[in-house]
């Protein structure tokens, strides 16, 4: 923003991302990263990502979904301090069934480690696991890709758990 143009954009667009950051791979996800960078500098932001990891994933069914959205933010503009995660489910364009709005999914990745070694006979560790939802809402991101749908989270970037503010306060922390 600083040294190559001469203003601020009006939105900054990151992705398409093979493969998905819905639920916690928000927290994971270079894309989205991206977004939040733009959003920490007022610029309204959107990370794209399609749960197809195939380096040839075709983008084609989602090319008119991409552009709805992106002009509507234009449009619009979004709330101060926001940014938008849009994941698309692998689909046909015929069989997706529109923008469901969500929140993020309560989900975790149970990590498992395989031990390996190089060809110089050093051992190493390739982190493995299972993505495990523990969320059964009908308004997440997760049950909007499962049914179809193309899943929009607002996502803010103070990650203050302000609820757990006032029972924190009641510790005794200088004594």
């Amino acid at each position: 923003i600083r040294e190559v143009l001469d203003r601020k954009p009006d939105l900054c667009v990151s992705g398409i991302n093979h493969g998905s950051n819905s639920s916690i791979n928000v927290i994971y996800s270079g894309t989205m990263s991206a977004a939040i960078e733009a959003g920490i500098e007022g610029i309204p932001a959107i990370g794209f990502s399609l749960c197809d990891y195939n380096w040839n994933a075709d983008f084609g069914p989602i090319q008119s979904f991409v552009k709805k959205i992106t002009l509507e933010v234009l449009e619009k503009g979004l709330p101060k301090n926001t940014v938008l995660n849009v994941n698309f489910p692998k689909l046909k364009e015929n069989e997706l069934k529109g923008i469901r709005i969500c929140r993020q999914a309560k989900a975790v990745w149970e990590e498992k480690f395989d031990k390996r070694m190089t060809p110089q006979g050093r051992d190493y560790y390739w982190l493995t696991g299972e993505f495990v939802n523990e969320d059964k809402g009908e308004d997440t991101d997760e049950w909007a890709l499962a049914n179809g749908y193309v899943s929009v989270v607002p996502v803010q970037f103070d990650l203050t758990a302000h609820h757990t503010i006032q029972q924190l306060n009641t510790w005794n922390w200088n004594e």
